[in-house]
Parts: C-alpha cells; structure tokens; sequence
C-alpha cells in the first residue's frame, strides 16, 4: 500500500484537481462522469510532469450535507477518479482526497480503496458555520472508523483556520485548534489567509506550541510570494496560480514547474 513518507521530510507540492458535481448530487450533469474522469487525469498528468509532489482530489459539489457522509453513487465516482489518477501517475505522486463538506469516512474509505495516500479533513476537531450549516466534528468516529479499515496509513492534513474551517465558539486561536486536531490523531495541519504577514505569524505560532506537526497553506499561495510562505511551511495547495483562465481552468505545465522550482531553490 503507497504511504505519504515524506509528510513533514521535504516541502510538499500538492496541485488542487477539482471536480465538477458528481453522481448523486443535485447539479450533476448526466452521462459527464467520463468527462470529469479525463480532466482529472489530464489536470494530475500535468502537476506530476511539471514536478509536484502530489495532487488533492476535491470535489466541487455547489451544495452539501454537513453530515460526516455521502452518496453512494458520488464516493462510487470519486473512486474511480482516484483510482484513475494514481494509474496514470508515478508511484511516489501523492494523491490525496477531499469529499467536501466534511465527508471523512468516504474520504479514508476511497483513499485506501482506491489507492490514495492522504485525505484533507475540512473540520477534525470542533465545529465551523458554513454555508450550508454547521459542520460538527466527529473525531472519535473518524478515528475508530480509520482503524477499522486498516487506514491509519492514510495521513490526514486537518484544516485549521482557512477558506473552510473557522473555529465556531468559545474563542481558540489557530495554534490551540493545531494541538487538539494533533492530538485526536491528524498528521499535519493547514492553514492559510489572504494576508502575508498574518499568514506567517499564524505558521509560527503552530510551529511553537505544536514542534512536530507538519504546516501546510490551505490556499493564497502564488508564484510571488511562494519564496517567502514555503520558507515557513512544510507543504502547500496549489490552485489557481497553476491553472489557465482562473479557478478550474487547465493546468499549466510551465506554471506548475516555476512554482515547483521556487519551493525547490529552498531546499539547497
């Protein structure tokens, strides 16, 4: 079974493959499955040519349940991509998965299934008001459900203050969620926020009540300030700055092999 080995040993370039609806989901449009299935591979091709470490797999539903669950026919799909994806690259390309909103169980179920080696967990401890409701966590459930089939493999990097997950409730800073989600069993965290400077102290703070956790930026990362956040962090999720026309555009080899080459430049 491939395992993440270098979660926390090399900076980690993680390109996003998003997913229009799938099967099983109000805005799916029928007989497009196939279509999603080419792009992903397609979009996972390019990040693993251009030199990224990886890929996570998201799905891009429009709406969502804010239970820890998902329809059969969309996790039935999003093996299939995945399994799809870690075919058509090398064996040490990491690919992880997100069924959003916070669907961890099908996510471990498909990543150890079909062959993944990480999920992303958009709440592990606590709780987040999104659009759609509130997310509760469920951190004994996950765990147990993660040992029951044999997935303590499969790394989860949980969310911890980003476009996804803001701690609902009594007041937490982002290092004290960063503990509890370590210490209910996640293997590294991330973060992110449009603001640089904010962004770095927030790496810094994890990294001083939490020494051993992996950090990875859950977004607002480009090819301008990659030299000065990577510097900081273990890992990012790179999207649109790798993509053609914006958000969910084609991924540019050219642009995936710059960013890959500043994250790299570090490491010497």
């Amino acid at each position: 079974m491939p395992e993440f080995t270098t979660l926390g040993t090399r900076k980690s370039v993680l390109g996003m493959v998003h997913l229009r609806p799938l099967p099983g989901t109000p805005f799916y449009e029928e007989d497009s499955l196939e279509k999603i299935l080419e792009t992903a591979v397609s979009s996972a091709r390019a990040l693993h040519e251009g030199g990224a470490d990886g890929c996570l797999i998201q799905t891009v539903d429009r709406v969502y349940s804010v239970e820890d669950e998902s329809d059969p026919a969309r996790t039935a799909a999003m093996s299939l991509i995945v399994r799809a994806v870690v075919q058509a690259t090398g064996p040490e390309f990491q690919v992880g998965v997100q069924l959003m909103r916070n669907a961890l169980k099908a996510s471990l179920a498909v990543a150890k299934v079909a062959g993944g080696t990480y999920i992303r967990a958009g709440a592990v401890v606590g709780a987040t008001l999104t659009t759609h409701g509130m997310v509760q966590a469920d951190p004994l459930g996950v765990m147990e459900y993660r040992g029951k089939i044999g997935a303590m493999g499969i790394k989860v990097i949980a969310e911890v203050d980003s476009m996804h997950f803001r701690w609902f409730g009594e007041e937490k800073t982002t290092a004290e969620v960063a503990r509890a989600a370590r210490y209910v069993g996640a293997d590294a965290v991330s973060l992110c926020h449009p603001d640089e400077d904010t962004a770095l102290e927030m790496i810094a703070s994890v990294r001083r009540a939490v020494p051993d956790v992996p950090v990875f930026l859950a977004g607002h990362t480009n090819h301008d300030n990659a030299a000065r956040l990577m510097a900081a962090a273990d890992g990012a999720f790179v999207g649109t700055c790798l993509e053609r026309g914006g958000w969910g555009g084609q991924i540019d080899i050219d642009r995936v092999k710059r960013y890959v080459d500043i994250v790299r430049a570090l490491e010497r």
